[in-house]
């Protein structure tokens, strides 16, 4: 495990020109509150390849349409100014169609190819605050995620979901998963933006994790307070192991089918969404991610 340092992470953030606030916060005091453990402003030539993986083709979960490939047509950054409301240089994951199909290592026909990273063996942290700024588009069932897993078998080392989108644009959902309460978890919770905002506009979504709660937050708002005794009318606290961040772009599937109940002609796919695709490919972008904790 290559771990951040924090002067590592410092030294990176003001390389870049991130702000005071971007480096932690203070308290009244000018003393600090919190320390940036982990920074990742996307703003270099290419994606780095020593905090990030790309997953590949032979990745296959919840009955999603898409295979993973390490590609720039699905995981590239753009520049500064590219991207409108971005503060840089922005994480573009992809996905576009493959009318005449991509065989992956299993044998299976996918129809579609997107981008999925993750920092499993690079970083990962126990308790603290996971954000990422995240622009998605208004496409019905396509199913972008920010995330954490534990190193070990799923769920016994838990999931915390930060954001999932399934393609309604007026609300995100949030979750937990573990042992006792994975798949069909009941820690679960719709967060409905106010009237005049969707995930179309930049939203930061951000987790809270301590030893006894997890805290889910858009935009500063706090959505969703999970309490260890809530988990453990279900099953085991598997929240205080580390977990690795990840950034993935899926297509269909099981949890957009289960909302939208689109079985043809792709599951959880409507024919405009897949159609939409196959002429202009989709598309989500992130600012920025970030990983604090409170200060020694």
């Amino acid at each position: 495990m290559r771990n951040f340092s924090r002067i590592m992470v410092l030294a990176a953030a003001a390389s870049v020109g991130l702000s005071a606030t971007a480096l932690g916060t203070i308290d009244s005091h000018g003393e600090p509150e919190s320390i940036v453990i982990f920074a990742e402003e996307f703003n270099g030539d290419a994606l780095d390849r020593d905090a990030w993986n790309v997953r590949g083709p032979s990745l296959w979960v919840n009955n999603e349409l898409q295979a993973y490939i390490d590609s720039p047509e699905t995981v590239r950054l753009l520049p500064e100014g590219s991207v409108e409301g971005a503060d840089g240089g922005v994480l573009e994951l992809r996905a576009l169609a493959r009318p005449d199909g991509f065989e992956t290592p299993s044998g299976r026909m996918a129809h579609f190819v997107s981008g999925r990273i993750n920092t499993r063996d690079n970083f990962d942290f126990t308790y603290g605050r996971a954000e990422a700024r995240i622009r998605m588009p208004d496409l019905e069932g396509i199913w972008p995620a920010f995330w954490m897993l534990g190193n070990g078998q799923w769920p016994d080392t838990g999931e915390i979901d930060a954001m999932e989108y399934v393609g309604e644009p007026d609300w995100v959902g949030v979750a937990l998963h573990g042992p006792g309460y994975s798949g069909e978890t009941p820690i679960v919770n719709k967060y409905f933006f106010p009237e005049g905002e969707d995930v179309t506009s930049w939203h930061v979504y951000a987790v809270e994790w301590t030893a006894d709660s997890i805290e889910f937050f858009v935009d500063e708002r706090l959505i969703y307070r999970v309490t260890r005794p809530m988990v453990e009318n279900y099953g085991e606290w598997r929240f205080d192991t580390p977990k690795f961040l990840i950034l993935n772009l899926a297509i269909g599937g099981a949890y957009p089918a289960k909302t939208n109940g689109i079985e043809e002609p792709y599951y959880g796919l409507p024919e405009h969404t897949a159609d939409y695709i196959a002429e202009n490919g989709a598309a989500i972008h992130v600012d920025w991610v970030r990983v604090t904790q409170p200060a020694p």
